[in-house]
């Protein structure tokens, strides 16, 4: 296993077994749970919040509950990073009950689409579907979707869409992906900073140059819009929003001087400095209606990461260069997406539990239960794990207590307290039979009141747990890019012997570096399946896909067991004839000499700079040792390779020829003109005016043109100058 993987696995047991840790004087606690796979959420003007899940279901939450019915499900592609990816309301919903989601396809080709509803209560109207727009198609690169979709100060809907892993994207204004887009709530194009510069669809691009804008957030009251803009391997970006800018991506990332580009308000590194992550999320100005927070946090700007499991605050009025952000929250689960609520609390999506917190400032607060101890089942030798959740003023005392039954059908007893039951979790174990049917509940406390949970019950079934098998891929497996994965299982019990097609659940990850991304999601009732291998997409070397298999018995225990599929590699090596020169990969600026190790299969751009200078000496681009065109794409081949760009000195031009006026003179034989030939130009043009020049008493001579077509210059030359004889009959 990679010490990475090891890292990961570590943090997920960390911070899927407590809150996070908030400032003295704030609590976080669960508000909602059973929300797998939450992608993005917003609040409706009358106080509901919608939760998107990445399946295609538009969840609901009023009061504090889930409610059970979807406000609509779509069938949507939801494959890698794709699927039900952003929601806004209309800012007349009040008025006309429209509700936009960002969602892909199923279709072919694939397309990520903004669709709008029309709210009959807490469900979609029937028939109300109207689709605003349909954006450009989509490789088999199922990442860097963005999807975030909000309504501004203006009344326009804006739309953060990624560049599709294709770098040359993101500047281009004949795509649409890597931008940030413009439209009326209709779906038509108001006029926008490009519009002079490009035709039909593309007129919506208001800013480019992103690579995967997955959150975006507007401040109110100032209008302020904050871009957080997934990067690649160094930096994580927060981009003031401005009208008609280029961020850079891919010719730049991170902080930068390079006045063609806007550079970040804050930019963080991934593994450098005080702030440190690997992708930046959900983000949420703190300016409600209602502050619940200190006075000392209004106006700040929260953000996430959901690889360094953290949630961070900015000041967006700290002058240039001093946006030094400051810790709120750690060890949060995964989160993709911020909001503030009408409350005035902090709510975020905790993706790697399926749940939704909420951070309040609790100064003086009693406690209070916020997600109950639930019932376990387990067998003998096994251990029972109860947990609970609280919300009140910290300090937060745990006390858990047991009650033993003589019968399962008898009154609890009286409860007493558990030795070391002084946490928010309590496991128990290894359990016998006769712990069955004991009763476990835990006392909160703070120095503001006290709080007794429900109690929750142990059973002890002699049943024993099923055992899931992988039996394809075999262990060891490699793959190359574009290739298809197929994958099989069995599950077996003690009791029931070989489990049925129903008791199966698969899920693949795709895992890069320290952490992960969905690829194929939740599936049930098969025995197996496949996938293909993109071709496009992360070009990371540190990636892997993970088979995940679980099975349930007819009891309803389970076991879960994995199988790591790992690529094959080859380092390719990118030199230049002379050394020295520039060359680009994927669009990112690459210097000769450089070595990347990839994925066997996977396509690249390979690109030469073309003419540059090196030394005083222009050079242009000759040819590629492969045969490629200077720009041109390459497959990761199955060994170490290096490939090579050649490249020439570029031929002077012809050179101009001047005259000096003030020196004509007479000599020996005739007359003579000082003539200066300037380095660029086109002879026979100049010819014919200089000669003009002279009177017209030279006439072109073949060895004359000769001469002065041999001309070079040495590097920094840029005249020569000499005298030419005009004799009477030149």
């Amino acid at each position: 296993m990679p010490a990475t993987l090891l890292r990961t696995v570590a943090a997920l047991a960390l911070v899927l077994s407590a809150s996070a840790a908030v400032p003295a004087g704030f609590a976080d606690a669960a508000w909602v749970g059973s929300l797998p796979n939450g992608t993005a959420m917003a609040f409706a003007p009358d106080g509901r919040l919608f939760v998107c899940q990445q399946g295609g279901q538009l969840r609901v939450i009023a009061n504090g509950s889930l409610l059970a019915t979807p406000f609509l499900s779509l069938a949507v592609d939801a494959g890698g990073e794709r699927g039900l990816l952003g929601v806004a309301f209309d800012p007349a919903f009040a008025t006309n009950g429209h509700v936009y989601v960002y969602h892909t396809l199923t279709t072919t080709p694939r397309r990520n689409r903004i669709t709008r509803f029309t709210a009959a209560g807490n469900v979609a109207q029937a028939g109300s579907e109207f689709v605003v727009v349909t954006l450009d198609d989509l490789s088999g690169a199922t990442n860097h979707n963005g999807g975030a979709i909000h309504f501004g100060p203006d009344g326009k809907l804006y739309v953060a869409v990624g560049d599709n892993a294709n770098g040359s994207f993101a500047p281009s204004l004949t795509s649409r992906h890597g931008k940030i887009l413009r439209y009326n709530p209709d779906g038509t194009i108001p006029p926008n900073p490009f519009s002079g510069s490009t035709t039909g669809v593309h007129q919506a691009i208001w800013a480019k140059g992103l690579r995967n804008p997955f959150t975006f957030a507007f401040q109110p009251g100032t209008g302020r819009m904050f871009i957080n803009d997934v990067g690649a391997n160094t930096w994580e970006e927060i981009n003031e929003g401005a009208r008609g800018a280029n961020y850079g991506w891919p010719a730049t990332e991170g902080p930068t001087t390079d006045s063609r580009f806007r550079s970040p308000l804050y930019a963080y590194m991934h593994d450098a400095g005080r702030v440190t992550g690997c992708a930046i999320t959900g983000g949420a100005f703190y300016n409600p209606a209602v502050n619940q927070f200190p006075g000392s946090y209004v106006g700040k700007y929260f953000f996430a990461d959901i690889c360094g499991g953290w949630i961070m605050s900015l000041d967006p009025a700290a002058p240039a260069g001093d946006t030094n952000p400051a810790a709120f929250a750690e060890g949060v689960s995964g989160p993709v997406d911020l909001k503030v609520g009408p409350d005035g609390s902090l709510y975020y999506l905790a993706r790697f539990e399926g749940a939704l917190y909420k951070v309040r400032f609790t100064a003086q607060e009693p406690p209070g239960i916020v997600t109950q101890p639930a019932n376990q089942t387990v067998s003998p030798g096994q251990t029972a794990a109860f947990s609970v959740s609280a919300s009140g003023s910290q300090p937060l005392a745990y006390r858990w207590e047991r009650s033993n039954n003589p019968s399962c059908g008898a009154s609890p007893g009286p409860f007493n307290p558990v030795a070391g039951g002084g946490a928010p979790s309590l496991n128990v174990g290894p359990v016998t039979a006769a712990d069955n049917c004991a009763r476990f509940r835990v006392v909160v406390s703070n120095p503001f009141g006290s709080v007794t949970s429900r109690a929750a019950v142990l059973n002890v079934t002699t049943n024993a747990a099923p055992t899931a098998a992988i039996n394809t891929p075999l262990e060891g497996t490699l793959y190359r890019a574009g290739e298809t994965i197929s994958y099989s299982g069995s599950g077996t019990d003690p009791e029931d012997g070989n489990l049925p097609t129903s008791a199966f659940l698969w899920r693949v990850d795709f895992h890069h570096e320290t952490h992960t991304h969905p690829f194929i999601p939740p599936t049930t009732n098969r025995t197996g399946g496949s996938f293909r291998i993109p071709v496009t997409g992360e070009t990371s070397a540190d990636v892997w896909f993970r088979i995940h298999l679980t099975v349930t018995d007819s009891a309803g225990l389970k076991h879960s067991t994995f199988r790591d599929v790992l690529p094959r590699k080859a380092t390719m090596t990118f030199q230049t004839s002379p050394p020295g020169l520039a060359l680009t990969l994927d669009g990112q600026p690459l210097a000769a000499g450089s070595s990347v190790e990839g994925v066997t299969g996977m396509r690249r751009t390979l690109g030469a700079v073309s003419p540059q200078r090196l030394g005083g000496v222009t050079y242009e681009f000759h040819s590629w040792s492969d045969g490629g065109a200077a720009t041109h794409n390459i497959t990761t081949p199955e060994a170490d390779t290096t490939y090579t760009a050649n490249f020439v000195v570029k031929e002077t031009p012809t050179p101009l020829l001047r005259f000096s006026r003030s020196s004509y003179g007479v000599g020996e034989g005739g007359r003579f003109v000082r003539l200066t030939v300037v380095r660029g130009g086109d002879l026979s043009a100049a010819v014919a005016v200089e000669y003009a020049t002279a009177d017209g008493t030279a006439s072109e001579r073949s060895d004359y043109t000769t001469a002065l077509g041999s001309l070079r210059f040495g590097p920094g030359e840029t005249t020569k100058t000499f005298d030419v004889l005009l004799t009477d009959d030149a």
